[in-house]
């Protein structure tokens, strides 16, 4: 997964940024044991600057939201949680440098990051601590298992996998009855090329146009004519949003007004900015939590509460955080202690957690049990969804 910049606030008063020497900001604390500390640290290793902040700037306000209220009701055992906030600047390098300052200064559970070779990165960092991290939206299917596919003990997820939203995308286009894709996709990330081979195995139809870019292209007219001059009768985009939206923006403008499906990485505002509100219709997007009037209260309350406290729109990034804190409290609620091995066991045992994305308990690969919504785009706003049978 995965620029709005929105101005960065504390809600708790101990806490106090410092300016990393040429790396990120983590908050001021004292070194002490985790279980003899007189309070709870929760770790958050997010893209709040780089090129894709913004999907880390949201999630990280969502956690500071979920802290808040926590700490508001009485915190956690007793105790008040010091939410420990990182900048990895969307680099890899910056992410291990956050794991390793956060498992340094004892946080009993990281958040994040938002992408998945991101995360990818820090995982031999927290496994060696036994930190537990939870990744609200890193999407790779192996994100959760090592190269032999033995479950990573300390590493889990509460979004879909690549191959459930690929799939299912897949599977929307069946339903459609389209019969000829064209793909689009990035191919300097696993999140891009895992999406497009999914598409591919589900796919009924003939793919009649693949092509590819890599991160930070912004010319896209070669690989548009292309595909224009083909007779695909819709396009999938595999990417995240910062290519995307000039992807679409540059389609419109050369007269291309086929279906455009994208996954997951469509869900952040920005990609609107981008691409043109004009020219943000027959879109397609894969989602993992729908709002309209039906929606549950705790997911108008999240909103609610999201939209007062930072004056902007929350989307599902930001949700899937807002539910990665809860999930985080709840463990360490079952667990009855912040030593990491206690709150792996009570992750893995997880069981009809309610969040604002949904109900889910933790299957033995440590990913949650999903439904994917598909988003319908239509004059800039969205106007339907349907749900899709996960689809593998």
């Amino acid at each position: 997964m995965n620029k709005k910049w929105l101005k960065a606030f504390v809600t708790l008063g101990s806490v106090m940024a410092l300016a990393g020497c040429g790396s990120g900001s983590l908050t001021e604390t004292t070194n002490q044991s985790a279980e003899n500390a007189d309070e709870i640290r929760i770790g958050g290793n997010w893209e709040l600057s780089g090129n894709v902040s913004a999907y880390g700037v949201v999630q990280n306000n969502a956690i500071k939201l979920a802290v808040d209220e926590k700490n508001q009701a009485g915190g956690l055992l007793d105790k008040k949680i010091n939410y420990l906030e990182y900048d990895n600047k969307s680099t890899t390098e910056e992410a291990v440098s956050g794991a390793e300052k956060l498992v340094d200064e004892n946080a009993a559970v990281i958040i994040g990051p938002s992408t998945t070779n991101n995360t990818e990165a820090t995982i031999s960092t927290v496994t060696r601590a036994k930190t537990p991290l939870i990744s609200a939206t890193a999407t790779a299917d192996n994100i959760t298992l090592d190269q032999e596919g033995n479950v990573l003990d300390y590493i889990f997820r509460i979004c879909f996998q690549d191959s459930l939203q690929g799939g299912s995308l897949a599977e929307f286009s069946n339903k459609e009855g389209y019969t000829k894709a064209a793909i689009i996709k990035d191919n300097s990330s696993d999140y891009g090329q895992n999406l497009s081979d999914e598409f591919h195995k589900h796919f009924d139809g003939e793919v009649v146009r693949e092509e590819s870019y890599v991160a930070k292209e912004s010319d896209f007219n070669s690989i548009l004519s292309n595909i224009k001059n083909s007779d695909a009768q819709v396009i999938f985009v595999a990417g995240y949003y910062e290519e995307a939206g000039p992807i679409i923006k540059q389609a419109r403008e050369m007269g291309i007004d086929l279906p455009i499906l994208g996954p997951d990485g469509f869900g952040n505002k920005e990609i609107i900015n981008l691409a043109g509100e004009e020219n943000w219709d027959n879109i397609y997007y894969a989602a993992h939590f729908v709002e309209n009037e039906d929606s549950p209260q705790e997911v108008k309350d999240f909103l609610a509460k999201y939209r007062e406290t930072y004056q902007s729109e929350p989307d599902m990034f930001s949700a899937l955080a807002y539910d990665a804190a809860n999930l985080a409290f709840d463990a360490i609620e079952r667990a009855g202690t912040t030593d990491g091995e206690a709150v792996q066991k009570a992750l893995a045992e997880t069981k009809d957690f309610t969040g604002v994305t949904g109900n889910f308990s933790m299957d033995e690969k440590h990913n949650p049990s999903k439904t994917v919504f598909i988003q319908e785009v239509k004059d800039g706003q969205v106007v339907g969804s349907q749900a899709i049978e996960a689809v593998k």
